[in-house]
């Protein structure tokens, strides 16, 4: 994404945050060839020692690494899609939320799609999103063909070229070319004194809200806070003032 920042139009922006879980409960509910494969994806997470070292069993370890499955597309599913867009009215800057939120992954995929085809399709379109280019886009991207829906032009980032790209990433922008360390959406908003609400949860918790406790309502309060913190902090790196919470609507 070779565009500067400060001649992208905001209103052409869709700012968005997704949330994931394991498509299984537990790891004892995956069918056979598929706890095959799992195990195989999973070693890259058995390198994580301070985990082994907490479970007291091989059973727990292996259910533990099992939470983490919702980072895998391929063994994971999106229960939760919250967007942010800017729109001007006279010469104020107003922000619609929305979330696609539910546990029929297809259907909200494709309410989501909608929006994206019927309002954010051209070429001057961005998507933005923390870790985006490694995480929520590529794991939209599969998650749509998995479920058989066709991805809008505009989202499809397959084949296209560097400075062609409809991807901003705010935590790509924020490594200014230095790739050795991973800085949180949480961090980035205390240091820019972005205001964001006390909640309870936060990514780790995840999982566990959805399956054992399942509470939707209480990730998707998570996921919309993180994407206006997304919106505010790309303000915050072209210079610009905050959009003030009363300018912020969620749309149901």
């Amino acid at each position: 994404m070779q565009t500067h920042l400060s001649r992208i139009d905001i209103t052409k922006i869709l700012f968005l945050d997704i949330e994931t879980v394991p498509q299984y409960a537990s790891f004892e509910e995956l069918p056979e060839e598929e706890r095959e494969l799992w195990e195989h994806k999973s070693k890259r997470l058995q390198t994580d020692a301070s985990m082994l070292r907490q479970a007291q069993q091989p059973s727990s370890a292996t259910e533990e690494l099992y939470k983490k499955a919702g980072i895998f597309a391929e063994f994971g599913k999106i229960i939760c899609i919250s967007v942010a867009f800017v729109v001007q009215k006279n010469d104020d800057l107003q922000v619609r939320i929305r979330s696609f939120a539910g546990h029929d992954e297809k259907q909200l995929l494709e309410d989501f799609m909608a929006l994206v085809r019927n309002y954010f399709n051209s070429e001057k379109t961005y998507f933005c999103a923390h870790n985006g280019i490694e995480f929520d886009f590529p794991y939209l991207a599969r998650r749509a063909l998995i479920n058989g829906i066709a991805l809008p032009k505009s989202l499809d980032a397959r084949g296209k070229k560097p400075w062609e790209s409809p991807y901003i990433d705010t935590l790509d922008l924020w490594r200014f070319g230095d790739y050795k360390n991973y800085t949180s959406l949480k961090l980035l908003t205390y240091i820019f004194a972005i205001p964001t609400p006390k909640d309870d949860i936060d990514g780790s918790k995840v999982c566990d809200v959805y399956w054992s406790e399942n509470d939707l309502q209480r990730i998707v309060t998570y996921c919309q806070k993180d994407v206006i913190a997304i919106l505010q902090l790309f303000r915050k790196y072209r210079c610009e003032e905050l959009i003030p919470e009363d300018a912020i609507t969620i749309v149901i």
